[in-house]
Order: structure tokens, then C-alpha cells, then sequence
């Protein structure tokens, strides 16, 4: 089994330059592949494999006009060209769409780092030829900050897998993949089944529930606070859109205009992590009472954006996310994960006596069963009938 790790660097100035730089190296090697991959294409009508491209990249380098190449790391480049070409395979087998290349503006940042090369500490990680310089004092240059401790495992004998460092627009990341062992409970409960809502969260049939985030105050002060900047920003955009001498209007991106774009970003991006953090500590703590199977039911989550009414509350709940996050720590722990068809009646069922209703409007929030005439909490009714539906299953 293998385990991701994020976390976030801590570079200096010098060294977030030279991260820049890497990553530009990468978004160059990845265009280069492209251009040669549809070159050969329109000539020849032949796919080339990496190799071949890695050798004609090699003859670049030797050149002076690409001689600056040579200060970076050849396994940025060669696995830009793997992507490359991979993505390229991807699109005439059917499995992608046609790759496009890669601009500075609309890119996310990232490059490759070799996992033999790589060396990960509890406080550092070391990276490939930051520095051409082998001196002892000049290798230091290499060793990036870590933000967390002691999160990703390291020693001879844990094996890294695909290492890549990442820009987010605001920080620098190290995502890296490490083979662990798969660990199994001794002991079980009984399986929970999860029903996802916009009233709550997720409603468990073992009787827990988890609030929905984003009603509470501090969520509401910062989406107000988002607001008041995207307002600003964009009367800053108007007073700076100006009209040249040939009538046509040309606008100035101003530094008081990037400092705000930056802070809107800021914000965002801190409404996020709130957002991901709360779903985190749910699918942990659901994960953590040790069941012998989780069901949830198949969303049509696009569907259900349809509507204007409940759009961004069925977006701010991040459906997809918990299902995700559900699904590989299940794997984790050895836990069944089951999805129950998308058509099953979940909340029309009577989880008592079977009974199915014809129709059930979003306003009834009690379910009331017109056979046996039990009533119930309409969220925990769907919880426990996916809890039988995986029950009849097994």
C-alpha cells in the first residue's frame, strides 16, 4: 500500500527562486516533448517514446544556446518528457483529452525530484542540484525547511515513490509517496451506513452526526470579509482600465491591485483548509470507531447543482472530497467501502417495515411511514437503510 504525504516547505528567498526556476525548467521540457510528439506526427504519422526525445534533448545541451540546462537536474526533465509523452499516448487510446502546453500563467507549478536522490529528515528535506557547487558550505543550499516535525517517515528502508514538489500560490509543497505495510483491526464493530446532507453533513446509523461548517459564524465572517475585497478589487480594476490615444482601452495591473489579489487569495485559501479540515476530523473520528463495512450512497452531485436555490450550499459541502477521503482510509485500515446504486430509495424507505413512498418534497424533514407509522429523523431513516442495504449485500 502506498501513502501520500503533503507537506509544506519552508524555503528562503534564494531558494524559492531557484524552486521557480526548476519548475520553469520542467514546463519547458514538457512543451518541448508535446511539439516534437505532434511534429513527428504531421510528418510521419509515428508516436515517439521518451527515449528518443531525451536523446535529442541531450544534443540540445550541447549547444549554447540551451547550454543553461545543464544546471538543473536531469531527472526534472526526463520525467517532464515521460509526462509528456504519456499524456500523448493517453489522448489516442481514448483515456484523456488532447494535451495542451503548459503557460506560466494558467500552470501550476511543479518538477520532479529522483527517489534515490531525495533525502528526507525530521526537520529537512534535501533536493536534487539547487546548487551546482559541491563544496560542503554550498550543499547546505540543497536542504529545504520542513513546516511539520517528523510527519513523513524516513530511514534505509522506506521506499519513496513518485516525490514532487508543488506550488499552491501561496506555498510551497513536497508530496511524496511512501510503501507501507497494510494494517488491519483485530476486532470489528458493525458496519455504519452515511448519509450526506446540506442540513448536516454526514448522519451515521450509529446515531452520529456532524454539523454542517459552513453555518457556523466564523465561516459567515470570512466569506463577509471575501466579499468586502472582491468589491474592492474590482473598482480598482475599473479606475485603471484606461483608454490609449487609439481609443482602445488598456488595463494597468497596479501593485496596490496584486496586493489585493494576493490577500483575496489569502482568504480563500484560508476559507478552504477550514472547510477540508472539518471533513478530515469526520471521516477520522468515523474511521476510528473501527466498522466491519462503511456504505454511502452514489451522489449525482452534477445533477443536483441544477438547482439555483441549493447550488452553493451542495458546493460548500464538498461531497466529493468526503467520499474521497472516505475511500482511501477505509483501504487504510482494511475496512470494506461499499456505494450503494444511485437509484436505491434511501431516504423513501421505511427503515422499519420496508415500505417505499412515491414521492418525499425536501421540506419533510420526519419521515412517516403511512404502513407501520413509525416516525423518524428523514436523514437517520436513510442512514440505517444503507446500513441494510449492504447487509443484504453480504
Amino acid at each position: 500500500m502506498i501513502k501520500t504525504y503533503k507537506v509544506m516547505l519552508l524555503p528562503n528567498h534564494k531558494q524559492k527562486t531557484k524552486l521557480f526556476q526548476c519548475a520553469g525548467v520542467a514546463r519547458w521540457a514538457y512543451n518541448f516533448a508535446l511539439a516534437q510528439e505532434q511534429e513527428s506526427y504531421k510528418q510521419d504519422g509515428k508516436f515517439l517514446g521518451d527515449r528518443e526525445i531525451r536523446k535529442r534533448l541531450t544534443k540540445l545541451k550541447q549547444t549554447k544556446e540551451y547550454g543553461w540546462l545543464n544546471q538543473f537536474s536531469n531527472n526534472i526533465t526526463k520525467q517532464a518528457i515521460k509526462d509528456a509523452t504519456t499524456a500523448y499516448k493517453n489522448f489516442f487510446e481514448g483515456r484523456a483529452k488532447f494535451p495542451t502546453f503548459k503557460t506560466k500563467k494558467r500552470t501550476r507549478p511543479s518538477f520532479y525530484q529522483d527517489t534515490a536522490k531525495i533525502k528526507v529528515t525530521d526537520t529537512h528535506v534535501k533536493l536534487e542540484k539547487l546548487t551546482p557547487s559541491k563544496k560542503k558550505n554550498k550543499q547546505k543550499f540543497n536542504w529545504i525547511r520542513l513546516a511539520e516535525r517528523g510527519r513523513i517517515p524516513h530511514g534505509k528502508h522506506v521506499k519513496y515513490v513518485n516525490p514532487r514538489i508543488v506550488f499552491d500560490g501561496l506555498h510551497w509543497f513536497l508530496t511524496i509517496g511512501v510503501e507501507e505495510v497494510e494494517v488491519k483491526h483485530e476486532t470489528y464493530t458493525e458496519g455504519i451506513g452515511i448519509d450526506l446532507g446540506i442540513k448536516s453533513l454526514a448522519t451515521v446509523s450509529n446515531g452520529m452526526a456532524f454539523p454542517n461548517i459552513n453555518y457556523t459564524p466564523k465561516v459567515k465572517k470570512l466569506e463577509k470579509q471575501i466579499k468586502r475585497l472582491q468589491r474592492k478589487l474590482s473598482r480598482k480594476y475599473e479606475m485603471n482600465n484606461i483608454q490609449t490615444e487609439g481609443g482602445e482601452f488598456r488595463y494597468r495591473k497596479t501593485e496596490n491591485i496584486k496586493k489585493l489579489e494576493f490577500l483575496v487569495l489569502k482568504k480563500r485559501r484560508r476559507l478552504k483548509n477550514i472547510q477540508l479540515n472539518h471533513t478530515h476530523h469526520i471521516t477520522t473520528a468515523l474511521v476510528k470507531t473501527k466498522p466491519a463495512y462503511v456504505v454511502m450512497e452514489h451522489l449525482n452531485t452534477s445533477g443536483m447543482l441544477k438547482n439555483k436555490k441549493l447550488s452553493k450550499a451542495i458546493h460548500q459541502q464538498t461531497f466529493h472530497e468526503f467520499k474521497r477521503q472516505m475511500t482511501y482510509k477505509c483501504a487504510w485500515h482494511g475496512i470494506e467501502w461499499i456505494v450503494a446504486d444511485r437509484f436505491y430509495p434511501s431516504s423513501k424507505r421505511c427503515s422499519n417495515c420496508g415500505h417505499v413512498k412515491e414521492k418525499l418534497s425536501l421540506s419533510e424533514r420526519i419521515y412517516r411511514c403511512e404502513e407501520c407509522g413509525m416516525e423518524i429523523d428523514r436523514d437517520v431513516n436513510a442512514s440505517i437503510n444503507l446500513k441494510q442495504y449492504a447487509a443484504s449485500i453480504i
